[in-house]
This record gives C-alpha cells, sequence and structure tokens, in this order.
C-alpha cells in the first residue's frame, strides 16, 4: 500500500519543470545548516531567545530519536531499492524510517508555530510541508516515513517547549535567557 501510494504520486504529481524546484528544497534543509543558522540568530536576539532556546532542544530530541535510535532500530531500506526509477539525488546512507527530513523540519517548524505569533510562523508550516512533500516527490521516503517523521517532528517540539516552559521559572535559567 505504502509503495503504490508513492508510486501514484511519482506517476501523477512529478513534472520534469519541478524537479529542479524540489531538489532545491530538500537539498535547503538537508544539512542542517540552515536548522542550526536560523537557531543561532533566534537565541542572539534576546525577544527571540526562548523560542530559539526551544528549537534547540527539538531538534536536538528530534536527532537522538530518529538518527540515533529508530533509523538503525528499524533500518528500513529506501523505496528506490524496490522499485527502479531515475533517481534527482545521490543514493541515500542511511535508511528510510522515518523522514529525517520532515521530522527535523517539524520539530524546527512546530516550536517556531507554538511560541511566536507572526506570520512568518505560516510560511515555515508551508516550507515545512514543500520539504516533507519534496521527500515523496524525490522517491526517497515512503509516505509511511513522511507521516512518522511529522508526528516525532512535532512530539519533539511539544516536549522540548514543555521542559523548557516548565524550568524557566529557575533563577539560574532566566539569567541566561536575559
Amino acid at each position: 500500500m505504502d509503495l503504490n501510494l508513492l508510486v501514484w504520486i511519482h506517476q501523477h504529481l512529478v513534472v520534469a519543470q519541478l524537479n529542479d524546484f524540489f531538489v532545491l528544497i530538500t537539498n535547503l534543509w538537508g544539512n542542517g545548516l540552515l536548522a542550526v543558522l536560523l537557531t543561532l540568530i533566534l537565541i542572539i536576539k534576546k525577544e527571540t531567545r526562548l523560542t530559539g532556546l526551544i528549537i534547540a532542544a527539538s531538534l536536538l530530541f528530534d536527532l537522538l530519536i530518529v538518527n540515533v535510535m529508530l533509523k538503525p532500530l528499524i533500518a528500513r531500506p529506501r523505496p528506490y531499492t524496490f522499485y527502479q526509477i531515475a533517481m534527482l539525488l545521490p543514493e541515500q546512507k542511511d535508511f528510510s524510517f522515518p523522514s529525517g527530513h520532515s521530522s527535523s523540519v517539524f520539530a524546527f517548524v512546530w516550536a517556531y508555530f507554538s511560541t511566536r505569533k507572526d506570520l512568518l510562523r505560516w510560511l515555515l508550516l508551508g516550507f515545512a510541508l514543500l520539504v516533507s512533500f519534496s521527500r515523496l516527490y524525490l522517491f526517497v521516503h515512503y509516505p509511511s516515513d513522511v507521516l512518522a517523521g511529522i508526528i516525532i517532528g512535532i512530539l519533539c517540539a511539544v516536549l522540548a517547549k514543555w521542559l523548557i516552559n516548565k524550568f524557566t521559572d529557575k533563577p539560574w535559567l532566566i539569567n541566561i535567557l536575559k
């Protein structure tokens, strides 16, 4: 079922004119540099420091859960290993489940979304959806990988926000946030 849905997406939604766009979207988020840079900018600015710290914690939880625990434990092969297709990306070195792109972008965006009330949060949510869809478009993840990644990312953001808010009444942490 998972492969059938992915093949349907590829047969009905992939058009050559969008290939470069989705490669760009997936690569923008791919190596973690954008996430680190944006998080540091948020931490440096006093008015967004708490948001930045929540995002940093969310990304750390996501990294540990997805890359250290789940991917090696489940070891699901990528879909292109079972279905021959012209790849637009180099072969991925890690496993498929869950999608690390989807989980990390949603860990970042949900942490931002839940702490800020500006227009940027909606733009970031759109970006997160594009990154997640790009993983299907580029045939490097199954739909269940992406869905699980989104859920894990959101849960990491919720956990990070809860933990940091729980400790923000501590004097030592308040001094760090100032």
